[in-house]
């Protein structure tokens, strides 16, 4: 009796959980579009690892299934975030954000949605260091020479970023309140822009997506002087970290995730779960990644969101010990 009751309990489980799998299969019909909202500009570290995995992606889903991305930046990324919160939860709209998006609820009063409510997270990317970089033209040997001009200037100093809240402002403010600078925070519509301006000597530095200012330190149009995380990047093992240079408490951790509507179907989001881990070994995104100087990240959903909720924690100390306000 009990043998038979044990297959007749997998005859019901199986028979419950076969239409979701069909369900997670099939949830994208053959020809349609997935749309991939990046709230920063093209070219920025967030749109450069979301292409790296989207051009990917549409093969692993199979069924014909294309994979568009669409560049929607503007006010820290709350422009894209906002479109795909309201998105039908239908597997067809995701966001590809950056660490950029748990600082928002700390900067904007009114954010017109819920950053862990609105929300489901699907699988973080990459983390990726920043570089701080400035014009060849200032001629700093170091970053100490750096430190030491604006010290006895408090105040003369500008910073760039890719616009207020975003990984490369968050990065920078956590090197300033470690450093105990006094500067000001130029906002641009995103990095390409943010470099052209530090570049111009316009700016006087920037912590850069390395992804996006390695080809141009290596053509000397861009000089390092350090690294915005814990370790050395392989990419300029010859460039320190902010922390080996003795400023401790200034390392910063840009990552880049993809989420969901928060009502996006369980079953949708453990099939892009998935699809996305396998892609992480897959040996032109892993050479892709190297390049780039990314690390892979993989979590399940729930521990995505786990992570998110206590970025979003952290986040909002630091906007609070920079005292960083948004007009």
């Amino acid at each position: 009796m009990k043998t038979v009751n044990k297959f007749l309990l997998l005859g019901v489980v199986g028979f419950v959980m076969s239409p979701l799998y069909a369900f997670a299969q099939n949830v994208w019909p053959n020809g349609q579009t997935i749309r991939i909202i990046v709230p920063f500009t093209a070219g920025s570290g967030t749109d450069i690892i979301a292409r790296a995995v989207a051009d990917k992606l549409a093969p692993s889903l199979g069924n014909g299934v294309s994979v568009v991305i669409e560049n929607k930046p503007g006010a820290g990324g709350t422009i894209g975030a906002l479109q795909v919160a309201k998105s039908e939860p239908d597997g067809f709209t995701l966001l590809v954000h950056s660490s950029g998006h748990v600082v928002n609820p700390a900067l904007y009063k009114n954010l017109p949605y819920d950053t862990l409510n609105d929300f489901a997270g699907v699988i973080p990317l990459a983390q990726l260091p920043n570089v701080m970089v400035t014009s060849p033209a200032n001629g700093y040997k170091n970053l100490d020479e750096l430190i030491k001009k604006y010290s006895a200037h408090p105040g003369d100093a500008n910073y760039a970023s890719a616009g207020n809240g975003s990984a490369t402002h968050m990065n920078a403010e956590k090197f300033r309140v470690a450093a105990k600078l006094t500067a000001n925070h130029i906002p641009y519509r995103g990095t390409p822009e943010a470099i052209t301006d530090v570049i111009a000597g316009r700016t006087d530095w920037f912590f850069a997506p390395i992804v996006s200012a390695y080809p141009l330190i290596k053509d000397g149009k861009l000089q390092a002087l350090a690294v915005g995380t814990k370790t050395r990047s392989p990419l300029l093992p010859n460039v320190p970290t902010t922390i080996e240079l003795g400023i401790p408490n200034s390392d910063y951790t840009f990552w880049v995730g993809v989420l969901a509507p928060s009502k996006t179907p369980k079953a949708i989001i453990d099939r892009l779960n998935t699809e996305i881990t396998k892609l992480m070994k897959d040996p032109e995104v892993m050479e892709r990644y190297e390049k780039l100087g990314a690390e892979p990240m993989v979590m399940k959903p729930a521990q995505f969101d786990q992570f998110i909720r206590q970025e979003t924690e952290a986040a909002a100390a630091l906007v609070r010990a920079a005292n960083i306000t948004i007009n």
